[in-house]
């Protein structure tokens, strides 16, 4: 895949970090030592658990250089590494003892095997550890449909592959329930579908530009990107109609979870 645009994900950066700051306020820790920003993006969700978190020592991790670049940039006093999110226990190998917090605020919907990533990431915690997860559930959104069946027609098919296999399927929420309840002291799993006010249909195309379209917009030659997007924002003006206000409604489904450890 192409390496990721810190601009463009930071311009819809309220969007975003919304979903991380309900994350954390419904994490039950008092306080921490070591905390673990998995996939840390630009910094904005590291951000927030600085402020909560003061003492802490917070590592943020992510597999993308230009977004590591960019999170040094914002927060020079945190450490930032990059390293494969997938790769087990990647703060270990900085030499970092257990966490107390595992945050992954929307990254972890871009690994593969949950079955298995999941308990592997709560029993990396220290007694009492929290691990809290949120990711975007929109794979049957029509932004993320609409995505799939143009790259599935001419002339965008022969270079797209399985339009399905773009991106990773996520397991329904109560799955992520049972492989967490077992061994933990206490589950909390929710689902949330927020609704973002966007000014055209190109501001919605420019908005899934900085995440969901780039695995789409990567297996196309250059000659093909101009005539891929203006096809997917004239469907995405069909499928988003303008309110009475002008505005269109960009629901945005996103799923939660936060587990803890027995102490």
């Amino acid at each position: 895949m192409t390496a990721w645009n810190p601009d463009l994900y930071r311009r819809y950066e309220d969007e975003r970090t919304r979903p991380a700051q309900e994350l954390l306020a419904r994490v039950p820790l008092s306080e921490a030592r070591e905390i673990v920003d998995l996939g840390c993006g630009p910094g904005n969700s590291t951000e927030l658990l600085v402020r909560r978190y003061p003492q802490a020592q917070v590592t943020g991790i992510d597999n993308d250089a230009a977004m590591i670049s960019s999170a040094r940039l914002r927060l020079p006093g945190v450490a930032f590494e990059q390293a494969d999110l997938a790769a087990p226990d990647a703060w270990a190998a900085l030499g970092r003892p257990a966490p107390d917090l595992i945050y992954a605020n929307a990254a972890l919907q871009w690994v593969d095997g949950h079955e298995t990533l999941i308990p592997r990431l709560f029993a990396a915690l220290a007694p009492g550890g929290v691990l809290a997860i949120q990711m975007p559930d929109n794979r049957q959104e029509p932004t993320h449909r609409l995505m799939r069946e143009v790259g599935a027609a001419a002339p965008w098919s022969s270079h797209m592959g399985d339009v399905h296999a773009m991106r990773t399927g996520i397991l329904p929420l109560r799955d992520y329930y049972d492989l967490l309840a077992p061994e933990a002291a206490g589950v909390d799993v929710w689902h949330t579908v927020y609704q973002h006010p966007m000014a055209s249909a190109a501001a919605i195309v420019e908005w899934v530009r900085a995440t969901g379209l780039k695995p789409f917009l990567a297996r196309l030659p250059e000659s093909l990107q101009a005539g891929y997007l203006a096809e997917y924002e004239r469907q995405i003006d069909a499928a988003y109609p303008a309110q009475r206000d002008g505005l269109r409604l960009l629901a945005f489904p996103r799923m939660f979870i936060v587990a803890r450890r027995a102490a």
